[in-house]
């Protein structure tokens, strides 16, 4: 697993779902105007509202435009770079930070005027940066792809690294690089192969801080970062583990008819994908594990495997849906030459009371935003039409009908109403806390085409800003029940 493959799934489905966007700029890096003047409406990815007047807003082109009259006017700071900016977060109305490609970190002290560059790991190792949250004008997270968790509290002089490691158990082991394997048995860091999306906390006094990402990646902590915790997205879609005598193979019809429903429920559901899991009983390792020869084992475990993929596959399941991240490994020897113990940590992750094969649910989603109104309920938005809701402090989380297949890009909420933006102008707001969602009506919201990236509320929950392509920036005065384009003006609308 190279870290020359910057741009990796994350990033392609990004860049992808802004292809529109960025085709609208040539790459330009010749001299622009001065500063305070927006010359070019650059596509913004990010809003940061600290009251109604002060607002920063990010995006190409290491743009960085504010405003300090709640959006009347608004005037491109000094960004001190010309990469894309993916995130912005405001401490105070003075200042900040923001984050984007190959490491970038700039922070600034104004209000947006002038920004400078901060030093970091990430940059040194070329990775993109996707979310920051400034918690107060000393303390920050940051994350990204490889699992980036960088943490400041110094005002960024200086980053530490809490970035997602893989380990000699860790279920990625296996699909790592012979050289990171190596890495990773001499005791190296070698971080997992996840974006991370984006992080916020509560305002403190409170202490709790949430983080989302690719593959349905949740993490929540209660002690401002210090630890974080995994999230789980629970579903209706469950079945019971199917249940085989020794050294049994076929299905019975019994079997078969579960796997038909199980089928069925998530056949429409494709940001779902199955895992399928097979295990061993006692005297099945007893007779088959053998460490100088396990084939005989490895060929039953495969062939359950083979057996549910078949009837799932008769159902409508895709096979590249389906995933087996414990299936036999073959090509063990390769393992066992630098790691003794590899198999036999193997043989004791497939042992179970009884022999037969887990099939579940892998909620993995890819997830843009998320945010909470109290230590309680949050709701994420993501591709797919997704939104997620917890009311549990993001320990669990549920899926919302939203009634669309577009990616809903952020999400945020005003005082009695939560609104989602997204891809191709989709909106969407709820009046029930995030359960059922509807369009709201033209004389509400204006026609939009365009993505609109970010959507952001001041603490009152009163003046909302929507950001997006071609310098789009939307007002709301009303905790979000109507909005009102303030940027491009009227005159350089397209």
């Amino acid at each position: 697993m190279s870290r020359s493959s910057l741009f990796r799934p994350l990033l392609a489905v990004i860049l992808t779902l802004l292809a529109g966007a960025f085709g609208c700029h040539q790459l330009d890096y010749s001299p622009r105007y001065g500063p305070g003047e927006i010359d070019i409406l650059d596509d913004l990815f990010a809003v940061s509202v600290v009251d109604e007047d002060n607002v920063v807003a990010v995006g190409y082109h290491g743009a960085a435009y504010y405003t300090e009259d709640g959006g009347k006017k608004w005037f491109k700071g000094e960004s001190d770079t010309s990469r894309l900016l993916y995130s912005v977060s405001m401490a105070n109305k003075s200042v900040g930070w923001a984050v984007g490609q190959l490491g970038t970190i700039i922070r600034t002290e104004d209000g947006g005027h002038t920004w400078k560059k901060q030093p970091n790991v990430k940059e040194e190792e070329g990775s993109h940066l996707f979310g920051v949250h400034a918690i107060d004008t000393n303390r920050a997270w940051v994350v990204g792809v490889w699992g980036t968790r960088i943490f400041t509290d110094d005002g960024g002089k200086t980053w530490s690294d809490h970035s997602v490691p893989v380990t000699l158990d860790h279920p990625m082991f296996v699909w790592l690089s012979a050289e990171d394997q190596a890495r990773v048995r001499e005791g190296e860091l070698v971080y997992e192969d996840v974006g991370l999306n984006n992080v916020t906390c509560l305002p403190l006094p409170a202490q709790k801080c949430w983080i989302v990402g690719e593959f349905g990646y949740i993490y929540y902590s209660e002690d401002l970062g210090q630890n974080w915790i995994r999230g789980e997205i629970l579903g209706a879609q469950r079945m019971d583990p199917i249940e085989l005598e020794f050294n049994q193979i076929a299905l019975q019809p019994e079997h078969k008819e579960a796997l038909k429903e199980f089928a069925a429920s998530i056949e429409d559901a494709t940001h779902l994908n199955v895992l399928i899991d097979p295990f061993a009983n006692d005297r099945e390792l007893r007779e088959f594990a053998n460490e100088e020869d396990p084939s005989e084992l490895f060929d039953i475990l495969s062939a359950r495997v083979d057996e549910v993929r078949a009837v799932l596959e008769e159902n409508g399941i895709l096979f590249d849906r389906m995933r087996v991240p414990n299936k036999p490994p073959w090509d063990y020897e390769d393992f066992v030459e630098h790691d003794s113990t590899f198999l036999q940590r193997y043989f004791e992750g497939r042992r179970a009371d009884v022999p037969g094969i887990k099939v579940s649910v892998i909620q993995n989603p890819y997830l843009f935003t998320i945010r909470f109104t109290d230590d309680e309920h949050g709701l994420i938005a993501g591709l797919g039409g997704v939104i997620l809701k917890s009311e549990d402090g993001g320990k669990s989380w549920f899926y919302r009908d939203t009634g669309r297949k577009h990616a809903f890009f952020s999400v945020a909420t005003g005082d009695n109403r939560i609104v989602a933006v997204g891809e191709k102008g989709l909106i969407r707001e709820s009046t029930d806390g995030g359960d059922s969602w509807s369009e709201p009506k033209q004389s509400q919201f204006p026609t939009i085409f365009t993505f609109m990236r970010d959507i952001a509320f001041d603490r009152q929950r009163e003046v909302g800003f929507i950001v997006g392509q071609a310098g789009m920036v939307l007002r709301s005065e009303d905790a979000g029940q109507h909005w009102k384009q303030v940027l491009p003006p009227e005159d350089r609308r397209i």
